[in-house]
């Protein structure tokens, strides 16, 4: 057998194995803790308040626009800082091109902010 399928075997051993153990720790813990239905168990609880009323609620699409600009902002970040740490490296065309990046998203930040996306109420 060749050191390769041998490391495949090895792989394919750890992985079987771990399959296993953890099949048969959430078996034992199937067997050995207690069932006790009760309704209380089965209603919301959040912050210390019991629930009122129906559990669904209608949530307006703005807040949705709002995390979606937050991540995409978040996300340029990503981008913009490799080049912070490595702009002498990159020269006039990587300023050129990162000033082209910051430029798009200062417009789409100014197309939001006039469709009034960025108020919260």
């Amino acid at each position: 057998m060749s050191d390769l399928l041998r490391s495949y075997l090895v792989a394919g051993v750890f992985l079987g194995v771990s399959i296993a153990l953890v099949a048969a720790l959430l078996g034992i813990g199937r067997l050995l803790r207690p069932v006790r239905p009760q309704p209380e168990k089965y209603i919301n609880y959040e912050s210390g308040v019991d629930p009122v009323g129906s559990g669904w609620a209608q949530s307006q699409v703005r807040y949705y626009i709002f995390a979606l600009l937050f991540v995409l902002f978040d996300v340029e970040a990503v981008f913009i800082f490799p080049y912070a740490t490595r702009a002498e490296a990159y020269g006039w065309f990587g300023f050129i091109e990162m000033g082209v990046f910051i430029l798009i998203l200062a417009l789409g930040l100014l197309y939001a902010w006039k469709k009034n996306v960025l108020r919260w109420i």
